[in-house]
């Protein structure tokens, strides 16, 4: 769909509709759960630094990766939905401009570091005093209390922390990044969470004394949102002493699930189900390791798992990517290739579920960006508005503040 280049309110009938965010947050992890609520109807005010003579202004990640007339594509994804209102938050009457915005609204989503909010007369407790429903998310690195919370913290730092960075390596080599900010979209996801959770709390806390129902904080740690995310690491350390290893693309511990050479590539197979393996076996003619009881459960492929992937490796390497899924999806074997962003927008399955649509820029580029997730069947997402430009909508957001009594 082609989002209008408009800067009306939104009139999105999504399940978050009328609720009302100020987004002050920069970069990956307060943008994309704000992009998370605006995707389903929330009218999320992003606050940005104006243009300087010395400095483009915005949010940086308008000048990340790959630019279009000076502006990422990226932020096309990041900022669709979204109002853009240029403010200088060091200024104290732009201060005092974003305390009213917050007034009104009902979500607050930073990701400065600690105490800087407080620096700026916008903690929490003197937002509440004049909002008591305010729903604050606060992502940071290391959270808000603790011995580390001073720290600068990035998703990548977290990722490290969080156990996630040293499993995703070779054994015995240098431990590798995952390419995307995985650390920051983790917790951006969890603060979404929290914030649905927060409003189910405040809609039950609706009394004579509290007409908005009682509004609270979110925090969230970028690492803790890694941590999370760790399966069995934890207990199986605390349980035997055990510290898990990286083990490049297998799973350790669940046999078989490993990509293996074609001979025009990779293809990926988890055939780590009890029935599904002996159907993979069958299907690449090795009915005798399908029969063989000490392979009947997870247990004893865990202990042969060499002889296991050496033998789906004999099988894929002569064969040809296509050719090994033609065989496998027809036996019902999970497996699939690794895609590339051309694999991505030529899948016919990406199409099939409206994953893949198109917006207009500002300046007229067509550019192809992420469907909605998740898809709700009742109240769906939907791109509405493309991404803004620079303090776009100032005039039209701060022309609607209501009124203080001093001003009449």
């Amino acid at each position: 769909m082609d989002a209008p280049p408009t800067t009306a309110p939104r009139t999105a009938s999504g399940p978050l509709a009328g609720l009302k965010v100020i987004e002050l947050g920069q970069l990956i992890a307060g943008p994309f759960a704000a992009k998370t609520l605006a995707d389903f109807g929330a009218d999320v005010i992003k606050i940005e630094p104006p243009a300087t003579a010395t400095s483009p202004g915005g949010d940086p990640l308008r000048q990340w990766r790959l630019l279009h007339n000076g502006t990422s594509v990226w932020w096309q994804v990041q900022s669709r939905n979204k109002r853009s209102v240029t403010l200088d938050l060091r200024d104290a009457d732009s201060r005092e401009t974003v305390r009213r915005l917050i007034t009104e609204a009902d979500v607050l989503i930073e990701n400065f570091k600690p105490g800087v909010m407080e620096d700026w007369g916008l903690g929490y407790e003197s937002l509440a005093a004049e909002n008591p429903g305010l729903i604050m998310l606060r992502i940071s690195g290391y959270g808000q209390t603790g011995p580390y919370k001073d720290r600068p913290g990035f998703g990548v730092v977290a990722e490290a922390m969080g156990g996630l960075r040293h499993l995703t390596a070779e054994p015995g080599r240098v431990p590798v990044r995952v390419g995307v900010s995985i650390g920051d979209t983790l917790a951006s996801l969890h603060g979404v969470i929290g914030i649905l959770m927060a409003m189910q709390h405040r809609h039950a806390s609706v009394s004579a004394e509290a007409p908005k129902g009682r509004g609270q904080v979110i925090d969230v740690a970028l690492y803790e949102a890694v941590f999370n995310c760790m399966e069995s690491l934890l207990p199986e350390y605390s349980a035997f002493g055990a510290v898990r290893e990286p083990a490049g693309s297998a799973l350790p511990g669940i046999a078989p699930s490993n990509a293996y050479a074609c001979a025009d590539g990779w293809v990926l197979v988890a055939g780590n189900g009890d029935s599904i393996f002996k159907r993979l076996m069958t299907a690449i003619g090795r009915d005798d390791l399908g029969a063989d009881p000490q392979l009947a459960g997870n247990t004893g492929r865990v202990a042969r798992v060499a002889d296991i992937d050496a033998a789906i490796g004999t099988w894929t390497a002569p064969r040809t990517v296509a050719e090994v899924l033609e065989v496998l999806n027809a036996a019902a074997v999970p497996a699939g290739r690794i895609y590339t962003a051309k694999d991505i927008a030529e899948d016919p399955h990406y199409r099939a579920r409206d994953m893949i649509q198109s917006v207009t820029t500002a300046d007229g580029l067509s550019v192809e960006v992420p469907g909605i997730v998740p898809k709700l069947g009742l109240t769906p997402g939907a791109i509405t508005r493309r991404a803004p430009t620079l303090g776009e909508d100032t005039e039209a957001v701060l022309g609607a503040l209501a009124p203080r009594p001093n001003d009449r």
